[in-house]
């Protein structure tokens, strides 16, 4: 007699053993090389990335260097708002509703390399990737207690404090890792416009700073933690 198949022993073998494996999404490995909607771009010094008024189709990560944001008015004068750098995503606005251009200009101080993600591509990873969501969202709120502090600088701080605050901030004290001692090379006209003073009150406390030990100045910046005592000072 035929024997009979026992279904309790065939119920044990492992299910969809067969099925394919569904990959995690790399949230690094999406920010730092190039594919479909992504391309990689290296800027020289002084080249810019896009300027105030060009069409919002694409939104920027920099993976390399530093760069400026800046602003102009109608009558043509221009305000350093930012100096960005790894890490910084760049051109936000492309992905709002009412957003259809650039309102800055980025340019490169020094040599840099930079992510751009077409607007179609950033809004698809936004709605399936929760990785690259988390990690957007997060810097936005980073970004936006940043741009407050800043308002609150520049409110209620000395143009000396300000000054402090900025090279701080430069020299990346505060974040993870060790900070960056020597900040890119950047003209006391681009600190003055950062600051909100004249050129001159620049001069006469970067002078300052050099003789307290604070800073080392001959061409390049050298920021010490000492500096933070400006700061902390009443």
């Amino acid at each position: 007699m035929a024997s009979i198949p026992n279904n309790k022993v065939m119920q044990r073998e492992p299910r969809g053993m067969y099925a394919p494996k569904i990959e995690q999404f790399d949230v690094v490995a999406f920010l730092s090389q190039s594919g479909i909607g992504r391309t990689v771009i290296d800027l020289k010094p002084k080249r810019t990335l896009f300027a105030q008024g060009d069409p919002a189709s694409a939104i920027y990560y920099l993976q390399k260097g530093r760069m400026r944001l800046v602003v102009s008015s109608k009558r043509g004068k221009e305000a350093t708002l930012a100096i960005l750098g790894p890490g910084d995503f760049i051109g936000q606005e492309a992905i709002g509703l009412h957003a259809p251009t650039y309102i800055s200009t980025v340019e490169a101080v020094t040599a840099c390399t930079v992510l751009k993600i077409e607007k179609t591509e950033a809004i698809r990873v936004m709605h399936e990737e929760h990785a690259f969501s988390d990690l957007f969202i997060a810097y936005m709120v980073v970004r936006s207690i940043r741009v407050q502090a800043d308002l609150i600088d520049q409110l209620f701080n000395s143009s000396e404090k300000r000054l402090a605050r900025t090279l701080l901030l430069l020299a990346q004290f505060g974040q993870p890792g060790d900070p960056q001692m020597e900040i890119p090379k950047i003209s006391q006209e681009t600190l003055a416009e950062m600051v909100g003073t004249t050129r001159s009150r620049v001069s006469f406390f970067m002078n300052r700073f050099r003789k307290m030990g604070f800073i080392e100045y001959n061409g390049r910046i050298r920021v010490h933690k000492s500096l933070l005592s400006v700061i902390l000072h009443d």
